[in-house]
């Protein structure tokens, strides 16, 4: 009689490897990885990539067109438009960026809590459902009319729109995790909830909160946008993408190119980063992974 040998279970891939055999079946992907690494170094070498300061003014040189001298032309000030863009993804990628660090820290922490607590979850979400219930861009205007209009003040604004977001996103799998067999030897351990928040459910959610992330950079630049485009996001003599389109939405008829360049880069920042979030999702979720 033969013995019966149970088979070893299958070892998961660690998650670099999953994300990286993802991102090579996904090229778009890729390519939109590489879009936002180049605008990060656009962003980054703008003091060298720039050609004159994006803030002299220069009335004689007004409305000029696409030159050798002024690649982008001139804006009705007589401010070199390409300068201005480049300089001006600083701004949109630092926002994006920043709101999501910010909002999935923040929401990370209220969600773990809030999740785990059945007496926090209830008072805690109702506050959450209120700030969702309000459409984000007018809760970032009520923001920051409350405060002077800088940088910092316009992070801060777009990053409370996107908490309540993470937060249900954690509670939810805080609800599933909670469950598992391993969380519940672990209390039966003796083990205390933060080494149980900490070293058993956190872990488990690095996957879902990147991709996230990247969802809520890419929400964040297009709210940058908004807020500045209407006058109530960073201050004119910070240049934005926002406020040089809405500086030349005026101008549309006679230098069309000054709304446009600014544009085009944020929609071509947008997309690189919501290809780069879709790669990290079929990678990272293990039900789309199967399918690959």
């Amino acid at each position: 009689m033969t013995e019966l040998v149970a088979p070893a279970p299958a070892t998961a891939s660690p998650t670099w490897l999953r994300l990286k055999d993802a991102l090579r079946r996904h090229p778009t992907a890729i390519a939109g990885g590489i879009v936002l690494l180049v605008m990060l170094l656009v962003a980054l070498l703008a003091p060298w990539l720039g050609t004159v300061d994006p803030l002299a003014l220069a009335p004689v040189r007004r409305l000029r067109p696409l030159s050798a001298e002024h690649w982008f032309g001139t804006d009705m000030m007589g401010r070199d438009v390409y300068s201005r863009v480049i300089y001006g993804s600083r701004v949109s990628l630092t926002v994006g960026l920043a709101v999501a660090f910010v909002a999935v820290g923040v929401g990370l922490a209220i969600g773990l809590v809030t999740g785990y607590l059945r007496w926090l979850d209830a008072v805690m979400m109702r506050v959450m459902d209120g700030l969702m219930s309000i459409p984000s861009v007018l809760l970032a205007i009520a923001l920051i009319s409350l405060t002077k209009a800088s940088l910092n003040n316009v992070i801060i604004a777009i990053a409370i729109t996107e908490i309540p977001r993470v937060v249900r996103l954690v509670r939810s799998l805080v609800l599933s995790l909670r469950e598992q067999p391993y969380v519940e030897a672990a209390i039966a351990s003796g083990t205390g909830l933060p080494a149980i928040l900490l070293r058993h459910i956190l872990p488990n959610m690095v996957a879902p909160l990147l991709v996230q992330s990247t969802y809520i950079c890419a929400s964040a630049m297009i709210t940058e946008a908004i807020l500045s485009f209407i006058g109530a996001g960073t201050p004119p003599n910070i240049p934005s993408w926002g406020n040089i389109m809405a500086e030349a939405r005026s101008l549309i008829q006679v230098a069309g190119t000054i709304l446009l360049f600014p544009g085009l880069f944020l929609s071509i920042t947008v997309l690189s980063v919501n290809l780069l979030g879709d790669g990290m999702r079929d990678a990272l979720d293990p039900r789309l992974a199967r399918r690959l």
